[in-house]
């Protein structure tokens, strides 16, 4: 007879009580928690060009840049996570559950992808992003190449995707912004 491994299951709270004596960020998602490895070079260049246009087009917006210091809740799949950008447009709406910042409300996500987390960012990450109410675009940046693909939600609820490589251009329709993908890319070496 073969026996079932037991596996620990986490609450919420032991996420947070980790998360409050950690100088290691953490994921939660359906009772298990996550160490989020640091990135490289090239993928915090690529987050700050991309927070950066972000912050330019916010203009006299009532909405604020955030980095990946910042933790988002998606509750209808249990997840917490720190993208590696986000904006918030309006009052930042906290989750109460959470003793330390950590919103609920995101208008825009951003990803940079890293071999560990192309194929989560791209895939079950984009469907629980996709269940947060107010988010309007969901940002991925290629750390493999010159590639930007935007996930924006229609005036209609359906979800439309957008890609643009080498050469081109992605709209940020909520922000009424145009990701050049060269410019993002400039200093990454990249697709050079």
């Amino acid at each position: 007879m073969v026996q079932a491994r037991r596996v620990h299951r986490y609450t919420y709270a032991d996420y947070v009580a980790l998360e409050s004596v950690s100088s290691t960020k953490h994921e939660f998602l359906d009772g298990e928690i996550y160490a989020m490895a640091g990135g490289s070079e090239e993928h915090s260049a690529l987050a700050a060009q991309v927070v950066r246009a972000l912050g330019n087009a916010i203009g006299d917006r009532p909405c604020r840049v955030h980095t990946s210091d910042l933790r988002i809740y998606v509750e209808a799949a249990g997840l917490a996570t720190f993208p590696d950008g986000s904006v918030i447009c309006g009052p930042l709406e906290q989750h109460r559950p959470s003793p330390i910042t950590t919103a609920l409300n995101p208008t825009v996500l951003l990803e940079v992808t890293s071999d560990s987390s192309e194929e989560y960012d791209t895939g079950t990450k984009l469907e629980h992003y996709r269940t947060i109410p107010t988010l309007r675009a969901y940002i991925i940046v290629s750390h493999r190449e010159r590639r930007i693909t935007v996930s924006q939600r229609t005036e209609h609820a359906d979800w439309m995707t957008r890609v643009a490589i080498g050469g081109g251009r992605v709209a940020v329709e909520i922000l009424s912004l145009d990701l050049v993908v060269d410019e993002v890319y400039r200093a990454s070496g990249i697709g050079e």
